[in-house]
């Protein structure tokens, strides 16, 4: 098969000819990939970011957002058979571990991550396992919903918990508006009454925020956090959740919020620097968020198979990779990019 593999950091990956994947457990699923999202995380895998976190052996497929079909089923798989249109959660966990028999399989301590730690779905095939793989609606295509996997289920898992606190009258800052900020907008949008307030340095990405449903828009040209003092009374957002995590967002984010109030860190990059004492004189909570659940990708995909969940995407072919690294790293892709093999 296909796939488009990194071979040294800070290099352009190849298309590579290597082996098929095949069944080699009895929870195993092979999974022809129908779309596979392309995200910043895989621009900070080429630069070397992820080179210690993962110790990864090069070459290897990078790919951690995909969809696609059933092909086939280790001889102890019955929730999916082969034809079946999936999405895959990104972890293949062990459900043994105390973490998986809580139902935190995030944490499994067991776990690997395709496309991070090992061979992901740049690609035309990947092997996962049965606890990784959900069934698609029928009028869910695996390109259109692929970037849901990881991005949408990071945004979804970070608003998932906002929504706990946020009441009627509350008011929510979102910080981007892009890949994984216009998914939260439109979770957010679905799961809580607050009234959302996003901040953006792009005309083009605020102009796609109101259609999602902000109730207001802010331009990120210096006097942001401002702005969002006049709409909340002086009082700052109950919630801001940060979908940038570097390059001053998290400076202005703090601004924003108010006495008590939670700041949920999702996009990364920065360094959170806040004197403690601000900290404990305001009793602000900062709340890291990792990719979201099992189930939690369950209920994004019933968000998404009612239409109250959508991704903006734009397609490339496998082939064309190198194009869709280069748009996203110029900010040239609105929504997200998707491989099509």
């Amino acid at each position: 098969m296909k796939a488009v593999r990194l071979h040294q950091y800070e290099d352009q990956p190849r298309l590579d000819e290597v082996p098929d994947p095949v069944i080699s457990s009895p929870l195993d699923v092979i999974v022809k990939i129908g779309g596979a999202g392309v995200c910043r995380t895989d621009l900070h895998i080429i630069e070397g970011q992820w080179q210690a976190k993962t110790g990864v052996g090069l070459p290897y497929v990078q790919g951690h957002e995909n969809a696609g079909w059933v092909t086939e089923v280790g001889s102890a798989v019955t929730s999916v058979a082969p034809g079946d249109p999936v999405i895959l959660h990104p972890l293949v966990t062990c459900g043994l571990c105390a973490a998986c028999r809580r139902g935190d399989d995030v944490h499994c301590a067991a776990s690997a991550f395709p496309g991070i730690d090992s061979d992901g779905g740049f690609a035309e095939y990947l092997r996962t396992n049965a606890r990784a793989v959900v069934p698609l609606d029928a009028d869910l295509a695996p390109a259109e919903v692929a970037a849901l996997a990881d991005a949408g289920l990071t945004a979804y898992h970070a608003a998932k918990k906002a929504a706990r606190t946020l009441a009627p009258g509350a008011k929510a800052v979102v910080i981007g508006a892009g890949g994984l900020g216009h998914i939260g907008i439109q979770v957010l949008r679905a799961l809580t009454p607050a009234e959302l307030i996003v901040v953006d340095r792009s005309a083009q990405a605020l102009k796609l925020a109101e259609t999602l449903g902000a109730h207001h828009t802010v331009v990120a040209d210096g006097s942001q956090a401002d702005q969002v003092a006049e709409l909340t009374a002086g009082q700052g957002a109950e919630a801001v959740l940060d979908f940038v995590g570097e390059g001053g967002a998290l400076e202005d984010g703090v601004r924003m919020l108010r006495r008590a109030g939670d700041y949920y860190v999702i996009g990364y990059g920065g360094t959170l620097s806040v004197p403690t004492i601000d900290i404990i004189s305001t009793e602000i909570n900062f709340i890291g968020n990792l990719v979201g659940s099992y189930t939690d990708l369950v209920e994004l995909m019933d968000l998404a198979a009612r239409g109250l969940v959508t991704l903006h995407t734009v397609t490339y072919p496998l082939d064309d990779f190198g194009r869709a690294l280069d748009d996203l790293n110029q900010g040239r892709v609105r929504g997200r990019a998707v491989l099509v093999p």
